[in-house]
């Protein structure tokens, strides 16, 4: 094909997303805790005992349906991080995420899996896998993951 055809090219500076979903009641409940009393809850299965947080309806391992709440300390180990370097648009704010920030697989104590969230520190030297964290929540909360600010080192550790 040697025809020549020009692209089409859109400039936005903010791009519409308008979809709306459901955190079910066990999302509901988890935010509604973050938001309201600065506490993660967890659920735990009744038949093999995995605590997961966020909460989860089913089992993954065993199929079970979970009711158990269980309140987990805002303590946790950092598992894994990633130092993001490279800009995006943030899609809770619409605007560019500023850089660098660190992104984590935080294992809340008691927790059999993990939660990822923004940690403090972007200096690589001063992270390790295997610290010990902490959840700082922001003063004013909104029912959102986002109602944890970050997580920050324990005892500067």
């Amino acid at each position: 094909m040697s025809e020549k055809q020009e692209l089409l090219v859109l400039k936005s500076k903010t791009t519409e997303m308008p979809y709306h979903w459901s955190v079910g009641r066990e999302g509901a409940k988890f935010l509604q805790e973050l938001r309201d009393n600065k506490k993660i809850f967890g659920m735990r299965c009744s038949k093999c005992g995995k605590v997961y947080v966020t909460p989860r309806r089913v089992c993954g391992p065993c199929f079970t349906p979970i009711k158990e709440w269980v309140e987990l300390k805002a303590e946790g180990t950092l598992e894994a991080f990633s130092i993001v370097n490279y800009k995006f648009i943030d899609p809770n704010t619409g605007d560019i995420r500023p850089v660098p920030y660190t992104y984590g697989y935080i294992k809340l104590d008691g927790a059999d899996s993990t939660l990822s969230h923004v940690v403090s520190i972007t200096d690589s030297s001063k992270l390790r896998a295997g610290m010990r964290v902490k959840a700082v929540f922001n003063e004013e909360r909104h029912g959102s993951l986002k109602d944890i600010k970050h997580f920050e080192p324990i005892n500067g550790k």
